[in-house]
């Protein structure tokens, strides 16, 4: 009897239902997948440490917390970062190798993964690219090279309940992507997140400390944010837990919040007023659907599509009890949002306080 793999088909931005196809081997018409294989059994025999690690997406929110937690631990960390104008120099500052490669062009994978141990995946496309360039065919080619090279454990960041929003193009890439590395036969652990703390520093605390416009939704959507330190030390608490091995976790802070609570936080640590400007979900959705009419914006209506799942009436958390107790983990030492806030606007008030009081001792007066 013939075995089949499950794959997405896409039609535009859209992601259509799951197409049943029979399972070809990896060496079979993918040309980087020959060249694997070729290197592959070059290698035989070549022990390889098991803390080598590549960390794809090393340069993000998530990816450079990783890259540092792993350097502190005294992991060999290897970061796979495309081509760029400003080369990430903090990475080899830090003790890190760099190495230039991109998802979008396979053939630059396969070098990357010599010698390595376990691939950490917190790679996401840029707002400029089609999701599913980097996000989709990207990760596909990546989960077929870490099979070809013999990668002994793959890591990949997800999105928690990406399976209950396929409407979403992001949410159900990150669904298949999950599906198709578990059918890969890699040893794998999945990590659905809900939402990071950071990225709430340039929504909502800096443009009320410079008295901007922040944006928010009528809706009661609340998420459970986390800081990526905290992400990044669950994640090797968890990398060396043999009880993950081939299991989905999901990761999420002590608290879900809505958009209003959080604003409010950001306004009484400030000791100022937001100037808010409320989105309608209703807006969202037409702005959706208008914007679907024109082949040039399907990524704009793709993006907004997950900007509503985040404006409606669900809610990104889930309980964490099982999860401490898989991995060992104190729940007392996962910073809340109230905290990780509080130290931001403490530092950066601090720094205007001193800023002004330097200018004052510039001034002259006759």
């Amino acid at each position: 009897m013939a075995s089949f793999v499950h794959r997405p088909t896409f039609l535009g931005s859209q992601i259509c239902q799951i197409q049943v196809l029979p399972k070809r081997r990896y060496s079979g018409k993918s040309r980087t997948c020959r060249v694997l294989n070729s290197s592959a059994t070059a290698m035989s025999g070549t022990p390889v440490r098991s803390t080598s690690i590549l960390v794809v997406g090393a340069t993000g929110t998530l990816g450079r917390q990783i890259v540092r937690r792993a350097l502190d631990e005294g992991y060999d960390v290897r970061c796979l970062v495309r081509p760029r104008p400003s080369p990430a120099d903090f990475l080899r500052d830090w003790g890190a190798t760099v190495v230039n490669a991109d998802l979008s062009k396979p053939e630059t994978i396969p070098a990357t993964l010599v010698g390595i141990h376990t691939l950490i995946d917190c790679a996401t496309g840029r707002p400029e690219e089609p999701i599913r360039t980097v996000d989709w065919e990207g990760k596909v080619a990546l989960i077929k090279c870490a099979k070809a090279m013999g990668i002994q454990k793959f890591v990949f960041f997800s999105i928690h309940n990406c399976d209950k929003h396929p409407e979403v193009p992001l949410m159900e890439i990150k669904r298949c992507t999950e599906k198709y590395l578990q059918e890969s036969g890699l040893n794998y652990t999945v990590i659905r997140l809900c939402g990071f703390m950071q990225g709430l520093i340039g929504q909502y605390a800096v443009p009320i400390l410079e008295d901007k416009a922040v944006w928010g939704t009528d809706a009661p959507t609340r998420i459970a944010y986390m800081d990526t330190q905290d992400i990044a030390r669950m994640t090797f608490m968890a990398l060396r837990n043999e009880k993950t091995n081939n299991k989905f976790l999901t990761f999420a802070g002590p608290r879900a919040w809505t958009t209003s609570e959080v604003i409010s936080l950001c306004e009484r640590l400030a000791g100022q007023d937001a100037r808010v400007t409320t989105v309608p979900v209703g807006v969202l959705r037409f702005t959706r659907q208008l914007t679907r009419f024109f082949q040039w914006t399907n990524d704009v209506a793709d993006r907004l599509a997950f900007s509503e799942v985040l404006s409606s009436d669900v809610v990104f958390s889930t309980p964490m009890a099982e999860t401490h107790s898989l991995l060992g983990t104190d729940p007392k030492d996962t910073i809340t949002l109230e905290k990780y806030l509080q130290e931001y606007f403490t530092n950066i008030l601090k720094k205007l306080k001193d800023l002004k009081a330097q200018s004052k001792q510039g001034d002259f007066y006759i």
